[in-house]
């Protein structure tokens, strides 16, 4: 038992999980564990989700199976009908991940913070200078998945899709030490912009940014697995229609989810850095819906 504590000690030392996740080559061992990671061998698959439970608090109770053909597929994995709760009130946009909360807030201008006393342009996330004032003074929410957490995502309000921009990138750890470390690190890493707008017409975009042993996107209404490799286009148009609550694709592994949203909405009661939440709990709240 001195073993796993002491490992989870040392990775919990900022310097040496600094060092560990990001001066490694990223892009290759990204790529590896990809591979790794698909392998369809029972004790394969026993041993690397026994070896990731060392590192981290892996809770399968909820999961809709309990054996998986591949680390991959625990990672992917399904939940239990019924283990969560989506907040039916129109008036709130509902959390689309299990998550701990990281920055999130009003929007300085067009500004948002990716950690204390670090903050990055929106242009330099999204591209886009029209839809980069779409959000001027508006809400957002940062929601960081840690490794051991459900990794699908899920649409917080009745919503249309409408445009996806995919952004190449680098695999920089998305955890708070690298967080705190490298300057506008969400806007280096692999990103999808996910243009979406509500019943009511009000816009509302998520981006799903990826990270070290993450770096692929899986969106349903697409054809496509987005990741280091693909050579498609980078603005992906089309739509999709979502109810709240409707799954919307997955990460790979786990990483983090920015949800913006324009001047007037507001964080719900209990919504503030550090906070863990689960997908279908409130996390914004519309304004002028009673």
């Amino acid at each position: 038992m001195k073993s796993p504590r002491l490992l989870a000690r040392l990775t919990d030392q900022e310097d040496l999980n600094f060092l560990l996740t990001n001066r490694l080559p990223r892009a290759l061992l990204t790529r590896f564990v990809g591979w790794f990671s698909k392998i369809e061998h029972p004790l394969v698959a026993r041993l690397s989700i026994a070896i990731w439970k060392t590192f981290a608090e892996l809770d399968l109770s909820e999961a809709r199976k309990q054996e998986f053909r591949s680390m991959h597929d625990c990672f992917t994995r399904e939940l239990k009908d019924g283990a969560r709760t989506i907040d039916a009130d129109p008036a709130i946009l509902s959390s689309p991940c299990d998550a701990i909360v990281g920055a999130c807030g009003l929007l300085d201008g067009v500004t948002a913070l990716q950690a204390k006393g670090a903050p990055y342009p929106l242009i330099d996330l999204l591209g886009d200078p029209a839809l980069v004032e779409t959000y001027r003074d508006g809400s957002y929410v940062t929601l960081r998945l840690k490794s051991s957490m459900y990794h699908r995502f899920h649409a917080p309000a009745d919503l249309d899709v409408e445009h996806v921009t995919y952004i190449s990138g680098d695999v920089w750890n998305v955890n708070p030490p690298a967080l705190k470390r490298v300057e506008r690190l969400y806007c280096k890493n692999e990103r999808a912009v996910i243009r979406t707008r509500l019943a009511d017409g009000a816009p509302l975009t998520l981006v799903p940014v990826a990270a070290i042993l993450v770096a692929s996107i899986r969106l349903h209404w697409l054809d496509v697995l987005l990741h280091l490799r693909y050579r498609g286009p980078n603005e992906i148009p089309g739509t999709a229609r979502f109810a709240k609550g409707q799954e919307m694709g997955w990460f790979q592994h786990g990483s983090t989810i920015i949800v913006f949203a324009p001047k007037g909405f507001s964080l719900c009661a209990g919504v503030g850095e550090g906070s863990p939440i689960r997908m279908g709990e409130p996390l914004l709240r519309r304004p002028g819906i009673a």
